[in-house]
């Protein structure tokens, strides 16, 4: 098994527990990488005679991700991930939190995994 570094690029502390009773801390790294979206509207349903805008989600430059490098692992917002799968579909370095475990105000306070989007 490859050992990998993982970098936190949100400003959140991770906390991520794969097994029962082993918990990994990922303190944020003190960059947080992010990404501008814009929404255009596609189109309208009518429901109840109510007029809903239909919304395509368009995705800007991600900014403050570092270049892929040999066995660092980057974990980042959802946002960031669906705009890196996008843009840049090679690249398997970028994660998001997965499988989480949340408290009873339904926030994350734990992941049991790490996900890829899919390009």
């Amino acid at each position: 098994m490859i050992m990998m570094k993982l970098v936190n690029l949100t400003p959140h502390e991770i906390y991520l527990m794969p097994e029962e009773g082993k918990i990994l801390s990922i303190p944020s790294s003190g960059t947080v990488a992010r990404c501008e979206v814009r929404r255009e509207k596609i189109g309208s349903l009518s429901v109840d005679g109510i007029d809903v805008p239909v919304n395509k989600t368009v995705f800007g430059q991600v900014e403050n991700l570092p270049e892929p490098e040999e066995d660092i692992i980057y974990i980042v917002f959802s946002i960031v991930a669906q705009a890196v799968a996008q843009s840049a579909p090679d690249r398997t370095d970028v994660v998001i939190v997965d499988d989480a475990i949340r408290n009873e105000k339904g926030q994350i306070i734990e992941a049991r995994a790490l996900a890829r989007i899919a390009p």
